[in-house]
């Protein structure tokens, strides 16, 4: 037999150690060693004492052969095929994270049952449900006369078997964290378990052409359990987002080798499901009196989709303790960068007055070009002057207060213009005869200030 050996294996990030630790060195957390035994490097089985394995017969292509490339599946799902880049690519490996009860087996449920209905052999295996669940969740969204073929299981070896046996275009497994397989002395979620049940399921989509999803739990951090063992392995990781108190998710892509790795699909959650967003960027404004000090609206691009959404600052009085830092949907250092700069370069100080940004309906700014629009916010805020009506903003704002161009400007206006805004504050360079915008050029963080000022 093979030499059964003990490791500590970090359930956070993978991380292996040979005796127990307080504190991962890899990923910083602690109390995340967990022990486990393993019969080989990796977790994986070895054959037996005695016996050998036969090495398989392994055949090269040329970089260039002309090998037919199948076409997309469609799930008649506009906002999801938007974000796998036109549809689930043939023998890909997808992984699906969420926060429990937002949404992804519903979502996955339906694409599920509108790929049987256009004659795909789709298999949905469920680790965490029985099949009569299932099965009322499906007669709630209305697709139960679906020909989804549904299990519920967790042995590895037998839902390796049973694909065998069915051949199904599509594999959904929901959820990855519930699977075992017997090779492992490790418990179900385990990264052990979770590494070896996603390489198995993995490697039988790659060689049977095969779509396997896969869906997977998130940690209290908002990442997928074990990222640093399974984002590897698979095609694409996709995050599924959004607050409890609204009605809308958003399906965000990490990474995607057959599409665009910074792409959303934007849906409404309903009582017959999840339907795609009509007009995303309606979803994120909101809605108040434009009269309101500390409003500004940011233009912002997620992969190629402009996405309008609104900023809101508050400048308190000057605090008699430490003044106070909160931030919901930006990054904490931006805020500090910004501010630092106000400082420094155009003489605003904020350092004792409390300070509060929000980006309203749970939207999250991840590009540097919201750096204008949360400072228009926040100057707004401090001089209790409104932003000019029907405005716009975006750009990048570098140490020098310098404000610095950024990418797809004119997809930016063209929304805007969309909606009804009639002007924007916008870096130099930016088109100035986007559907009679009036476009200002802002080169400096001092202009803005200016700007604000002169329309009080």
């Amino acid at each position: 037999m093979a030499k059964v050996t003990t490791v500590f294996v970090c359930q956070s990030c993978g991380a292996t150690y040979s005796k127990w630790n307080g504190k991962c060195d890899a990923c910083n957390q602690w109390n995340t060693l967990v022990e486990e035994t393993q019969g080989a490097p990796g977790g994986l089985a070895m054959p037996a004492a005695g016996k050998k394995r036969k090495a398989g017969a392994m055949t090269f292509d040329h970089l260039g052969a002309d090998i037919p490339q199948q076409p997309r599946l469609s799930t008649a799902i506009p906002e999801l095929d938007r974000v796998f880049g036109g549809g689930p690519a043939a023998s890909s490996a997808v992984l699906i994270g969420g926060d429990p009860g937002i949404g992804k087996s519903t979502l996955l449920l339906q694409a599920a049952a509108s790929l049987a209905d256009q004659g795909v052999d789709v298999v949905y295996v469920s680790g965490e449900e029985a099949v009569a669940q299932v099965q009322g969740r499906a007669q709630r969204l209305g697709v139960g006369n679906s020909p989804v073929k549904l299990a519920s299981e967790t042995d590895l070896r037998t839902i390796i078997e049973a694909l065998k046996k069915e051949r199904p275009k599509v594999a959904i497994i929901d959820s990855v964290q519930t699977m075992w397989s017997d090779s492992l002395d490790a418990a179900p979620g385990s990264v052990g378990q979770v590494r070896a049940c996603a390489q198995e399921l993995t490697r039988y989509a790659k060689k049977n052409d095969c779509v396997m999803i896969l869906v997977g739990h998130v940690t209290k951090d908002g990442q997928i359990a074990g990222p640093r063992v399974m984002e590897h392995m698979v095609d694409a990781v996709f995050y599924f987002e959004g607050e409890r108190g609204h009605q809308y998710r958003i399906l965000r892509a990490v990474k995607n080798r057959f599409g665009p790795t910074d792409e959303i699909g934007v849906f409404e959650m309903s009582e017959r499901g999840l339907h795609g967003a009509l007009d995303p960027s309606q979803l994120f404004l909101g809605g108040e009196d434009e009269s309101v000090a500390g409003r500004a609206v940011f233009a912002a691009m997620e992969g190629s989709r402009p996405v309008l959404a609104e900023v809101q600052g508050l400048a308190g009085p000057q605090a008699l303790g430490s003044p106070r830092r909160s931030v919901v949907g930006w990054d904490s250092p931006r805020l500090a960068m910004l501010l630092a700069v106000f400082e420094t370069q155009c003489g605003v100080a904020f350092g004792a007055r409390d300070i509060y940004l929000s980006v309203a309906g749970g939207y999250r700014i991840a590009e540097p070009a919201g750096d204008l629009a949360a400072a228009a916010a926040l100057a707004s805020s401090a001089f209790d002057n409104p932003v000019p009506e029907a405005s716009v903003f975006f750009g990048e704002v570098s140490l020098s207060g310098a404000i610095r161009s950024v990418g797809r400007m004119d997809s930016r206006l063209k929304e805007a213009a969309r909606l009804g805004f009639e002007r924007a504050f916008a870096p130099p360079g930016a088109p100035s005869n986007i559907d009679g915008m009036v476009v200002h050029e802002v080169s400096k963080l001092e202009d803005l200030i200016k700007a604000l000022q002169k329309e009080a």
